[in-house]
């Protein structure tokens, strides 16, 4: 557990220069040329649809409406109870980070309303969430920072903190630590 737990907290510290870029699904109003299936990349039909946390994404078939509406159903995402809850729980998150005095300086720079919306799509994208996104190198990011294993296991503690107290399932807090936490050597700038 420890080691989940410090995996899962270098990635927190990771996205404070992340510059995500969600893929945006196709609205319904669109022509059905302009939007692609997310599953195949092919035309979608505007016809062939689905609403999924107030956005409206198009599939080309059935078939890849079907593959898109299983994988919310089964992801980790979906378990952990979707937007709204990812949403709480990186506002509770950054509320305890930014009260500690071991990890809080990194972030006297940053727009911390971004940041909390940059950790909301990652964490989304990283946990089987319907919208793609595109990071920055981690290795570049942090190279600057001097992380250490004391701030990382602050990090780690405050997530647990944060799941614990949104009543998470033990299960998926490890399966939600293991899945972020895979990024520290990166973070680290370790081999």
């Amino acid at each position: 557990m420890k080691n989940i737990l410090k995996f899962i907290a270098i990635s927190l510290i990771s996205l404070c220069g992340f510059a995500l870029h969600a893929a945006k699904p196709a609205d319904a109003g669109k022509k059905a040329a302009a939007a692609k299936c997310p599953i195949s990349g092919k035309p979608a039909d505007p016809k062939c649809s689905v609403a999924y946390e107030g956005k409206t994404y198009t599939f080309c078939c059935g078939d890849c409406r079907k593959e898109f509406n299983e994988a919310r159903a089964n992801s980790l995402y979906q378990k952990i109870g979707g937007k709204a809850a990812l949403s709480a729980a990186v506002d509770l998150f950054y509320k305890k980070v930014l009260a500690d005095k071991l990890v809080n300086h990194f972030f006297d720079d940053v727009n911390m309303r971004r940041q909390h919306n940059k950790q909301k799509a990652f964490l989304a994208a990283a946990l089987g969430g319907p919208e793609a996104w595109i990071g920055k190198d981690m290795r570049k990011i942090h190279a600057n920072l001097k992380l250490k294993e004391a701030h990382f296991n602050a990090i780690a503690g405050h997530l647990l903190a944060t799941l614990k107290e949104l009543k998470v399932k033990p299960d998926l807090i490890d399966q939600v630590m293991a899945v972020v936490g895979s990024t520290k050597n990166a973070v680290l700038n370790r081999k």
